[in-house]
């Protein structure tokens, strides 16, 4: 019969050992980068001035790491709650048309700082909403939610297809999105404020107010998950369904309203690409952000203080794996899919492999810190 791991200290436990993980990735990753003729070294120098060596880059870097931290969050509730929502990418899409309507609504009328705050209840509601189904499915029939939270991806692509194509789309136009929207519906860049420490941003860098939000989000969260009763009630029936039911705590109740706070979360990445950088609801503009959200909350340990450096990480992996596309071209997009691939691998599979080694150490350098029982007599 195999150990048990011993408890560790949280820093190590959330800090050493997820950092453990990513160095052996990137490792593993400039072993790859050495394979096809170039220098690993180089390639890691690129890879962070690109994404933070530069007022603009690091502008790009907090923009698509706040698409990461709203479904990174979106997965993480669904975490506690026992449940693998899979579905983030679905919701995320389909809540562009709860955004999407309220800028059509509202640009020409309303101020962006009206408009915002409607958008956002739009996104959240839609969201929730496309996440009802597979939660209502899986709390009254005992359908699977990740089959059917990954089936209901496929369904939001195409309803957003013919939405866009023959809904929303202006007339005479042949582009597949809607209108431009005006400024009542253009969220405020946030360059201003990496200017304020000396740094040099381009007025077109993405970074936008919606950075600030998926930080409130995370606190929300936090809040949430560890400080109310209902978050008491997600994270126990996470752990134990058995004993959930047995507190007299409804197992239907639960299942739906994670889902339909896992939905909200996701559906708000929406507003990110539409109000803040292209002013308009297009095809594709999620480009695989619910996907990634699985791996920032795997090695976030599903915490919002793990979750948003997470997010920060791969923010890093795309725009400093532009950069890096473009300086090897040796290195293509395809390569950097890789690196990506082996974070999460490390980070989420391969989770636990160092575990042993660093029990180990812990042990060895002191017994009580890990939990380890020592002989009576061997006691201070």
């Amino acid at each position: 019969m195999s150990n048990p791991y011993a408890k560790l200290p949280a820093w190590a436990d959330y800090g050493l050992i997820p950092l453990i993980n990513l160095i052996v990735a990137f490792i593993v990753a400039g072993l790859v980068v050495l394979l096809v003729g170039e220098n690993p070294f180089r390639a890691a120098v690129i890879l962070v001035e690109g994404a933070f060596g530069s007022g603009t880059g690091l502008a790009y870097t907090l923009y698509y790491a706040t698409n990461f931290i709203f479904t990174g969050l979106a997965v993480a509730v669904a975490f506690h709650g026992g449940l693998f929502n899979i579905g983030g990418e679905g919701q995320a899409y389909i809540a562009g048309l709860g955004v999407g309507v309220v800028c059509l609504a509202f640009d020409h009328v309303l101020p962006w700082w009206l408009t915002f705050p409607i958008a956002i209840l739009g996104a959240a509601a839609v969201g929730a909403l496309w996440a009802l189904i597979p939660a209502y499915l899986q709390a009254k029939r005992g359908s699977h939610i990740v089959i059917t939270t990954i089936m209901f991806n496929f369904i939001a692509a195409s309803a957003m297809v013919y939405m866009l194509v023959d809904v929303l789309k202006p007339r005479g136009s042949m582009a597949p999105q809607t209108r431009q929207f005006v400024e009542g519906a253009q969220l405020p860049k946030l360059g201003w404020f990496l200017s304020e420490f000396g740094l040099t941003v381009r007025p077109s860098a993405p970074l936008n107010l919606s950075f600030l939000l998926a930080l409130l989000m995370a606190f929300f969260v936090w809040l949430l998950i560890w400080r109310t009763r209902l978050g008491y009630e997600i994270r126990t029936m996470g752990f134990s369904p058995k004993a959930a039911r047995y507190a007299g705590i409804s197992e239907t109740r639960i299942i739906i309203v994670t889902m339909l706070i896992s939905g909200a979360l996701a559906g708000m990445m929406a507003l990110n690409p539409i109000m803040g950088d292209q002013h308009n609801v297009s095809l594709d503009f999620v480009s695989g952000a619910g996907f990634v959200g699985i791996a920032v909350a795997l090695m976030g340990r599903s915490h919002p203080a793990g979750i948003v450096p997470a997010a920060i990480l791969f923010g890093m992996l795309y725009q400093g794996g532009a950069e890096l596309a473009f300086e090897m071209p040796n290195i293509s997009r395809d390569m950097i899919v890789i690196i990506q691939g082996l974070v999460i691998l490390f980070a989420g599979a391969l989770e636990h492999m160092f575990r042993p080694w660093v029990q180990a150490a812990f042990a060895s350098l002191s017994p009580r810190t890990v939990g380890v029982a020592q002989p009576k007599g061997e006691r201070a």
